[in-house]
């Protein structure tokens, strides 16, 4: 038994540098850690079916059997993709094992043992797991599953007697062998995981950082001084060999190698950059020929270019260089991909503070003090939190974001529809979804008559967001917003009603009185609502507040239907 555990350990190390070896591999990485979509899940499950055919091979022959470390493989595929993938993954060894002729007896025991190793070890390990990789719930998944194959050959393999001696022999060495086996593999993933993790990290902070340094600059707009400035904040933080920024047909700034003749304000030089501007996305190129510099001497050898948009629109790009060809890697790619998300919400923000210059309206501005200055902050941080595991995730929150603001900030016409205010409850409601998740859930039940009639701007929004701040949000379960709409005897009749922690009758007598504490901003932002809804349409149509103690609060508005 001695010489079978050493057997048995020997294999294990083989398996291990081969593990290794393969997790250099993006692709292998990306199947491994979890990222996987369901087509690549389908690979997960060939390639460690061919783990387990490789276990098989690498076994030890005894008594007209084999110990091996095949558990691995199709344990493995159950524990990473699930009981599916284990499935497959022990259908493809198993059958192997059972159609080759290399194994005795018990060859319809392993094949049966092997595809229920990998549907129970992707059952046993997701109830036992702590955390995504978890070795010691492998481990005892191994123990599990080894012990179910013991048991499996025991029932089937014939004759009784050869069987009981054979797993007397290979029983305890394969249990113990492979559950540790296969707890080390697991944390082998979980290392790699967890570096990804933190180079993920550092990506979002590098980024988040020249964000930061760069926001002063670009809430100016897109010039050559702003894109100057920017660049050499980027080259400065980074190990970039250069960095250039465009507008739509000039070089506005190029820092680094090159810029002795990539000039601001000469027409942009190299081809890839026509091609990203002409075809609207991400465009890397590799070697000096598709760099497509039109001066001979450039050093420059690979580059990623992303477009910068306004209002979806594409207004210039952003470029990092590499004086080596073949240099730009995945890390380079994410940088520049979150920069150019950030930079262009950055330059929304630039022309919605342009926007809120020209407001004259001190009725408007008042209600965009109301605006909490947490919010943004709240905001960026949710938005940052969601950069390193869902990217666009983490783009379309900084659209609600700039389009929130936008809003806020240039409303546009004296008066809007009901559907356009929808719209930015929608992006103000989607950025506190993602803060606090299930914690927040919104309804509306509008008819469809009630959505093209008009309003003032900005009456919506507050009414919801003091529903969510004052409301559900003040209790740890959360609750449900409704905002409502309906016709009624040639008027229209919108609420916005919360399941929260309500109010007393002396509260809700105190709200659009001078009683109330100024620094209570959920109360200034009714009273603003109000007076603004009583100067457009008289006192009948100033807001209404029902609430209860423990049983939530409605807040409702009846204006003259269009």
């Amino acid at each position: 038994m001695t010489d079978l555990f050493i057997s048995l350990i020997e294999r294990l190390g083989i398996f291990a540098i081969l593990f290794i070896f393969s997790m250099r591999f993006e692709s292998v990485k990306k199947l491994l850690t979890g990222r996987a979509s369901r087509y690549e899940k389908l690979s997960l499950a060939v390639v460690f079916g061919f783990v387990g055919i490789a276990g098989t091979y690498l076994g030890v022959p005894i008594h007209n059997a084999i110990a091996n470390s095949r558990v691995i493989g199709v344990a493995l595929g159950g524990i990473l993709g699930g009981p599916l993938v284990g499935f497959a993954a022990g259908v493809i060894a198993g059958g192997h094992r059972y159609l080759i002729d290399i194994g005795g007896f018990t060859a319809v025991a392993c094949c049966v043992a092997t595809i229920a190793e990998g549907v129970v070890g992707g059952v046993l390990y997701s109830i036992l797991k702590r955390k995504p990789f978890d070795p010691f719930a492998a481990l005892i998944t191994g123990v599990a599953v080894e012990i179910l194959q013991m048991g499996i050959i025991l029932l089937v393999a014939r004759p009784f007697e050869a069987a009981l001696n054979l797993v007397n022999l290979i029983g305890a060495p394969m249990i113990i062998v492979n559950s540790i086996g296969l707890a080390i593999f697991v944390e082998l993933i979980s290392s790699v995981s967890r570096e990804q993790e933190r180079v993920g990290a550092f990506q979002a902070q590098t980024a988040l950082r020249i964000a930061l340094k760069t926001l002063p600059f670009l809430r100016g707009g897109l010039n050559i001084q702003t894109a100057s400035e920017t660049s050499r904040i980027i080259l400065g933080m980074t190990d970039l060999d250069a960095v250039a920024i465009t507008d739509e047909s000039r070089i506005l700034a190029h820092k680094g190698v090159g810029e002795d003749h990539h000039k601001p304000g000469m027409a942009m030089m190299t081809a890839a950059t026509k091609k990203a501007l002409a075809e609207g996305g991400i465009s890397v190129a590799s070697t000096r020929a598709e760099v497509g510099c039109s001066n001979a001497g450039c050093k420059l050898g690979s580059t990623i270019i992303v477009p910068l948009k306004r209002d979806d629109r594409i207004i210039g790009t952003l470029k990092l260089y590499r004086v080596k060809e073949n240099r730009i890697s995945p890390l380079d790619v994410e940088l520049a991909n979150g920069l150019a998300h950030l930079f262009s919400n950055q330059l929304e923000l630039a022309e919605i503070d342009n926007a809120k210059k020209l407001l004259k309206d001190a009725e408007i501005k008042a209600l965009q003090a109301q605006i909490n200055p947490h919010f943004l902050f709240n905001a960026i941080n949710t938005i940052i939190s969601h950069i390193r595991t869902s990217p666009s995730a983490a783009s379309e929150l900084l659209v609600k974001l700039a389009d929130f603001f936008r809003r806020n900030i240039n409303p546009g016409a004296e008066c809007v529809t009901l559907e356009k205010e929808l719209e930015h409850c929608d992006a103000y409601i989607g950025i506190e979804k993602a803060r606090f998740e299930d914690r927040v859930k919104v309804r509306c039940e509008i008819e469809d008559g009630a959505k093209g009639c008009k309003l003032p701007p900005l009456i919506l929004q507050p009414l919801v967001e003091n529903a969510l701040k004052h409301g559900i949000l003040a209790q740890e379960s959360g609750g449900e917003v409704i905002i409502a709409a309906h016709r009624d005897n040639g008027t229209i009749v919108v609420s916005v009603k919360d399941n929260g922690i309500g109010m007393d009758e002396e509260h809700v007598g105190m709200l659009f009185t001078e009683g109330l504490k100024t620094q209570d901003s959920g109360g200034i932002g009714l009273k603003n609502v109000n007076a603004r809804l009583i100067a457009f349409y008289g006192k009948d149509s100033g807001l209404s507040v029902e609430s209860r103690r423990g049983l939530g609060t409605t807040v409702s508005f009846i204006i003259p239907a269009s």
